[in-house]
This record gives C-alpha cells, structure tokens and sequence, in this order.
C-alpha cells in the first residue's frame, strides 16, 4: 500500500504537539470552571436549515448522506460550522431543565468547507462559553465575557509561553445606528463589507461599498471613516460625534461600548480596545461583538471572537439572549507547533521505563509498574529484555528520564540525562515535579 497522501485543512498533530493541545485545553476548561461555565456536549450534525438560516455560511456546511441514500433524496443534515448555532438548539431543546442565566462552556471539533490556508481549516477545534438569560440578560455580561478571555489568555502567557492578546471590541448598535443615520436600508451588507477591512483595506472597502451595496460615495466614505476609529477609552465617543450622523441607535451602542470599556479598563487597562471596524460577518449578532488578537502574530487575524445575540434562540413565546466567546484553538496553536514555537518536553507521557532483566522476570517489571501508576507515575514496561544500554537508548528516543532497574530485586532508578542512579523503592520514589508530566516549552 502507497503511502497515504495528506488531506489539505485536515491538520494532525505528532504526539508531542497532541501533549501541548492537551495542556492547553486542560488550562482553558479549568479557567472556564473557575468563573462558574459548567461542560455540555452537543451532537456533531444539525438540520441543514438550521445551519443555513443565519449569515453567509451555507456554502461552508459539510453535508451528511447516508451511502445508500436513494437518488433524489433531500440532504437534511449538515456538520456544525460553529458551536453557537447547535448551542442554540440545546437550549430550547433542554431549557426547562436548565438554571438561567446559564452558563456553558463547550470544547469540540467544528468543519467548514472552505478553501484551506494559513489559520483556516476545514476541521478545527473550538472552545466556547456563553451566558444565556431567559427573556432578559444583563448588559454586565457583555463585559463580564472579555474579561474571562483575557483570563484564559492570561493564564496561557504565564503557564505555557503563549503570546499575549489584544481584544478588540465594538458594538453592532453602534455601526447600524451609524448607518442608518447615513440613510442607509441593507445594514447587513454594509456590516459584511466592512468586516473585510483588515483583509482588503479602506480604498477596496468603499470600492465593494459602492459597486455591491449600492452606495454613494460619501456614505461609503463615510462608513469607512467609521471604521476607522479606535481608542483604548472612551474618547472613541467624541471622534464618532465628531462625524455628524445621529441616530437613537448609534446613542444606544454608544453607551453600551464606553460602558464596557470603562469596566475593562478598570481591571485590564489597555488589554481591551475599541476598533469600529470589528463587524463580525454572521447575522445572528445584535450588540457587542469581540474579536482577539495574538500580539506578534497578528497577520493570522482573530483567534478567538464572539459576541451578544438576543434573537439567536426563540421558541416564539420565550426568547433566549445571550453573549458569548469562541476560542479557536486549532488556528492559535497550528502554526505555533508546526513551526516548533511550542512543544512538549517529551512525546510521550511516561516518566518512568521500567527495564526488564529477562522475558522471565517480565512479571515483575509489571508489578513494579502498577505500583508506580497506583501513586501516579506514568511509566511503562521495556518491550523486550534487551541490554541495558539498548533499553536505555530506547528510553532516550521516546524522551523518557528515568530508567527503573532491579525490578523488586535491589531496585534502583537511574536519571539518564545525568547518568545518576540510585536505590529506589517503588512505593515511596517520586521524580521531580518537572519530570511528572510533559511540559509545553517554548522553541
């Protein structure tokens, strides 16, 4: 059998990048908790028209048939593209078993199917929070969910070596407000337009503003000039009045954006930036939306973003609004492992091989295991008894540190990197703490 070829924006990881994955999940799913989300996990496929119903995403949906499916049958099943959209039905689906405001974090595989490149993929990992209200959610919440992202990137930095971030901000109240000022009806054209302009640039956005939405010149111009604001304060008011257009809801989205960066300066001071060219391109968002940066590495766009959506979930008597932040951790760590700035100190989880003096004492290198992982100390057995010098190189090739001879017959371990060996007992021996697991290093 040839060798398998590789499928483009199906990326895998070697076992010491799945290790740095791994960590990286634990540290996020664990901050998560700290602030109070509670795990759910929803079904990989929805129905086609749920999926298609909100923004310019139908042609990104992966479809799901049966092999026998008969000719002319419908395609009624697609693969989630995000896990907001599917969130959307678990709550109506489970809402009168659920405690609102409710809070849920939810790791999983998503698939678009679009064209692959750098940070883009066609199967990715995501992870997300949301709160959600019955009826009515608090605005506090749109500044509450930055503010736990800029903990779990905090904790990335310090813990693993990920770069810092910037979150960028707006407020979709705001820009519609602004546009309608301008006199102008397709909002949600305008909104996707724009949110090309770190893409394309101002001159190609009123180029599409003009040519595709139908707009005069001075209203693209205009709106370009919007996004073209930004502030670390609230001074980003007084430069948005500074344009001349009034509308009650550009007031509204005012308000609600100085509020929020008022309360993130008050606890991350710069780490929280309003940028009026933040659009986001999915329909379902009515208020705040996010958009994150990773400082140095900023040409890979947004590694994690979201916002607020108050129509998103209706059973049509009661609706379900929301705020929410979706991290994408695919696209943050693929390019950091593929190009070796992250990895893992060892491929392999053990600490510990325990050598085998001969196929005949075998039993008791495994009672010597079990008494090791009974206490926590990932280890395993050599594969064959072998010279002691060959399982030690084996050892070496898998990046194990410790070597356990004797097996019950004056045991000892032996640090093969600094060649020390002493007499061990395998219910009181511990390695060090940085030798218990894999580490994620930086490069």
């Amino acid at each position: 059998m040839a060798r398998p070829k590789p499928i483009s924006g199906f990326p895998e990881f070697l076992p010491a990048g799945r290790l740095v994955e791994n960590q990286v999940l634990a540290a996020i799913t664990s901050t998560f908790e700290l602030h109070g989300f509670a795990p759910i996990e929803t079904r990989a496929v929805e129905p086609l028209d749920q999926l298609a119903r909100k923004g310019e995403i139908d042609k990104e949906i992966y479809v799901v048939r049966r092999l026998h499916a008969q000719q002319g049958d419908a395609d009624e099943l697609g693969l989630h593209f995000d896990l907001t959209v599917p969130f959307a039905r678990y709550v109506l689906e489970h809402s009168g078993h659920l405690n609102f405001p409710f809070r849920r974090y939810q790791v999983q595989k998503v698939w678009r199917g679009e064209r692959p490149q750098e940070g883009r993929y066609r199967e990715f990992t995501q992870a997300d929070i949301d709160i959600v209200g019955r009826d009515r959610l608090a605005d506090h919440h749109d500044a509450e969910i930055p503010l736990v992202a800029l903990d779990v990137f905090g904790r990335l930095h310090r813990d693993l070596g990920l770069p810092p971030v910037s979150i960028r901000v707006n407020n979709r109240k705001l820009s519609e407000g602004f546009y309608r000022g301008l006199g102008i009806e397709d909002t949600a054209a305008v909104l996707q337009r724009v949110d090309k302009y770190d893409k394309v640039g101002p001159d190609v956005v009123v180029e599409l503003l003009t040519e595709q939405v139908g707009l005069g010149e001075s209203q693209a111009r205009a709106c370009v000039a919007l996004a073209g604001i930004s502030s670390e304060d609230e001074s980003f008011v007084d430069q948005v009045r500074a344009l001349g257009v009034t509308h009650e809801l550009l007031e509204e989205g005012l308000a609600d954006l100085a509020s929020l960066i008022r309360i993130a300066r008050g606890t991350e001071p710069g780490r929280v930036v309003a940028d009026l060219r933040i659009a986001r391109g999915l329909d379902y968002y009515t208020g705040t939306v996010y958009e994150t940066l990773l400082l140095g590495s900023e040409k890979l766009g947004s590694v994690a973003s979201g916002g607020r959506y108050d129509s998103l979930a209706s059973d049509g008597k009661t609706t379900f609004p929301g705020v929410g932040y979706s991290f994408g951790i695919t696209r943050i760590l693929a390019p950091l492992i593929g190009k070796g700035a992250l990895n893992a100190t060892r491929s392999v989880p053990s600490a510990v091989l325990v050598a085998v003096d001969s196929e005949e004492s075998r039993d008791r290198a495994i009672c010597v295991a079990r008494r090791l992982r009974e206490r926590g100390i990932a280890c395993e057995v050599a594969p064959k008894a072998d010279k002691f010098g060959r399982q030690i190189r084996f050892a070496e090739r898998r990046g194990i540190p410790f070597v356990w001879f004797g097996a019950n017959l004056d045991d000892s371990v032996k640090d093969i990197r600094s060649g020390e060996q002493l007499p061990a007992d395998p219910d009181a021996w511990s390695p060090p703490i940085e030798d218990a697991t894999p580490r994620v290093v930086l490069g």
